[in-house]
């Protein structure tokens, strides 16, 4: 199984903080050598980690251009109808995507980002009245995710140009009519889930879904937006005017800090498309 090899890049940065959501993640690796042998690791399941730059870009196709999303990036195995991008295009198997899912856990965690908080959903006090619930008043406050996280960018090549756009450009807010608000995806680092069997599995990887658009509760993902608006799952769609045709394979850049351009061995590495 070609995708087992980066697994023992796991230890560098905390394979304990996988196995226990309470055991902080973050833990950047600080040796030079051991720095070398993670990024040399991830690299054999096409994760490009940038240490220097703060940064990772994988290889991803585009899955939806024209239909309604609440994922921004699913695994075949996941919710592959709601999502923009699909990832883990090595993987032969769902055993291998879900351990490439771990594998693009441990990279973000050795770039130092700390598990924001998800959604959450918090009673109003006093409660609505149930006339007015049957009128569309929740009877929940919704607080939008907060902490640390990654900006995000997609970039191909046509030909001779670089196209280079960050994430929101390329979604649609339906009820705005504009593209997708700019900010900072928040952390959340998945979680662990108990399995009907009693085995434990890791939630983002043995559901397929790693980044989502609109908020779920579970917070099993390893990226949420943030915005208030995330609450509504009826309003974002792919901005397919900007988008190359489905199937297009691109990278996906998640970075620490805001980019004006791509460093220039990423840059070497972005996808043509025709």
């Amino acid at each position: 199984m070609k995708l087992l090899l980066p697994i023992l890049a796991l230890p560098l940065i905390g394979m304990a903080a996988m196995r226990d959501p309470e055991v902080p993640t973050a833990n950047p690796v600080q040796d030079d050598e051991d720095q070398a042998a993670l990024v040399q690791s991830v690299a054999s399941a096409g994760i490009h980690l940038d240490l220097e730059h703060e940064l990772v870009a994988f290889p991803v196709s585009i899955e939806v251009r024209d239909d309604l999303l609440e994922y921004l990036l699913t695994m075949p195995h996941g919710a592959a109808h709601e999502t923009m991008f699909m990832a883990g295009l090595s993987a032969t198997s769902t055993e291998e995507a879900i351990v490439w899912a771990q594998v693009l856990n441990a990279s973000l965690l050795a770039l130092g980002v700390e598990p924001g908080e998800n959604a959450q959903w918090v009673e109003k006090e006093p409660a609505p009245t149930p006339e007015q619930q049957r009128e569309g008043i929740s009877p929940y406050d919704v607080l939008p995710p907060q902490g640390d996280g990654f900006y995000m960018y997609a970039a191909w090549k046509e030909a001779d140009e670089l196209f280079l756009y960050r994430l929101e450009d390329l979604i649609r807010d339906l009820d705005r009519q504009r593209a997708m608000r700019r900010h900072k995806w928040v952390f959340l680092g998945s979680r662990m889930v108990t399995q009907s069997d009693g085995s434990e599995a890791f939630a983002a990887g043995h559901e397929g879904n790693l980044i989502n658009v609109s908020f779920f509760p579970q917070g099993n993902t390893l990226l949420t937006g943030a915005l208030p608006e995330c609450l509504n799952q009826t309003t974002w769609l792919p901005n397919a005017w900007l988008l190359p045709e489905r199937g297009s394979v691109i990278h996906l850049i998640l970075s620490r800090e805001r980019l004006q351009e791509l460093p220039e061995d990423l840059a070497q590495q972005v996808p043509t498309v025709q």
